[in-house]
């Protein structure tokens, strides 16, 4: 779980008043992220646009990385063909 400093915890009601000087701490790196809490709950958080392509692009990676290794894994599985799994199911081909 990710933890906040006080000074990054902003109430929408704040952020709504200061969006700029927000903004601004973000964009000059005085924060690394400001979360929004709205009824004493975290709702959103903001980050800088170029952690946010950062953290993109590696999540997107895993998510290849995680498809790889299912193709692989059924690569080395039993399998039978189209027709085979049509008749075992009592399926007719021109039924489909």
């Amino acid at each position: 779980m990710v933890a906040y400093t006080r000074d990054e915890i902003i109430s929408a009601t704040d952020l709504a008043r200061n969006v700029s000087g927000t903004l601004s701490s973000i964009v000059k790196h005085t924060k690394e992220k400001v979360a929004i809490s709205k009824n004493n709950k975290l709702e959103a958080v903001i980050i800088d646009i170029e952690e946010y392509e950062r953290l993109k692009e590696a999540y997107d990676l895993m998510e290849h990385i995680e498809i790889a290794k299912i193709v692989e894994e059924r690569k080395s599985s039993a399998t039978i063909d189209f027709e085979t799994l049509l008749k075992e199911e009592g399926i007719a081909y021109d039924d489909l």
